[in-house]
C-alpha cells in the first residue's frame, strides 16, 4: 500500500522526530528546571516566548526562520560566508525549525513537573551532602519521571505531525526533505486518495495511542499520588 517514497517519507519523519526531541530534552531540560525554580521577575516573558508557537500560526513562524536561515538571512548568509551552506530546504533546517516549534510542548510539562516538587525535599537531600547535580539526578528526576515522558513523548508525537513549517522551510525535496505530512499532501493534489488515506490513517491511529498512553500514564500517577 506504501510506495518506496512514502516509505522514505516515513524514514525521515522518524529520524527528525527522534533528532528534535533528544535535542529538545536535553536542552530544554535544564531550561525548564531553571524556570521552574528561579525568582526572576521577568521570567513571564521567556515563558511566553515558549508559549508562542501554541498560538502563532506554523507558516508564520516558518516564514521567518526560511528568512533567517536562508541564503540572503543573517544566519545562512553568514554560515555561507563562513565557507558552509543556508540550511533553508535541508533536513538540518527542518531541525532547527522543529526544535523551535515544538518547544512548549516539552519545556511545559518538565516545568510543571519540577514546579511540584517541594523545596524541603531538596533540602533533606542537601542535608545528606548531595551536590545540586546529585539531587537533580538523584531525587528530581525520579520524582518528575511521568512529567520527563509526557515531554519527551508529546515532542516527538508533535514533531511527526507538523505540516506548516517543515513545508515552508524544507518545501518537499523526495528523500531529503519530504516527511509524511507533506506527502499526504502531494498525494491529495495528485488525487492519490488511497495513498493518502493510508497515511492518514497510520498518523492517526497513531496520534491516539501517544494521548492515550500519556493520559493514562497520568491516571495512574495521580492514583498512586492519593493512595494512602
Amino acid at each position: 500500500m506504501l510506495s518506496e517514497s512514502d516509505l522514505t517519507a516515513l524514514f525521515i519523519t522518524l529520524k527528525l522526530a527522534s533528532v528534535t526531541t533528544l535535542i529538545l530534552m536535553l536542552f530544554g531540560t535544564p531550561f525548564a528546571w531553571w524556570l521552574a525554580r528561579t525568582r526572576w521577575r521577568f521570567k513571564f516573558l521567556l515563558e511566553a516566548l515558549v508559549a508562542l508557537p501554541l498560538v502563532l500560526p506554523p507558516t508564520v513562524l516558518g516564514f521567518y526562520l526560511l528568512v533567517a536561515l536562508g541564503p540572503h538571512g543573517p544566519i545562512g548568509g553568514l554560515l555561507e560566508a563562513l565557507g558552509g551552506y543556508s540550511l533553508a530546504f535541508t533536513f538540518t533546517g527542518l531541525v532547527v525549525g522543529s526544535v523551535f516549534y515544538s518547544l512548549p510542548f516539552v519545556i511545559q510539562p518538565l516545568q510543571n513537573a519540577f514546579s511540584a516538587i517541594e523545596e524541603r525535599t531538596l533540602e533533606a537531600a542537601s542535608t545528606l551532602r548531595a551536590t545540586a547535580l546529585d539531587r537533580f539526578f538523584s531525587v528530581v528526576l525520579p520524582m518528575t519521571r511521568s512529567g520527563v515522558i509526557t515531554a519527551a513523548t508529546l515532542g516527538f508525537a508533535h514533531t511527526i505531525g507538523e505540516f506548516g513549517v517543515v513545508l515552508m522551510i524544507g518545501g518537499s525535496i523526495p528523500g531529503e526533505t519530504q516527511v509524511l505530512s507533506i506527502a499526504i499532501y502531494d498525494h491529495v493534489e495528485s488525487l492519490e486518495y488511497t495513498q493518502a488515506h493510508w497515511l492518514s490513517a497510520a498518523l492517526l491511529i497513531f496520534s491516539f495511542l501517544v494521548l492515550f498512553l500519556v493520559y493514562r500514564m497520568n491516571q495512574r500517577q495521580c492514583e498512586q499520588g492519593t493512595r494512602p
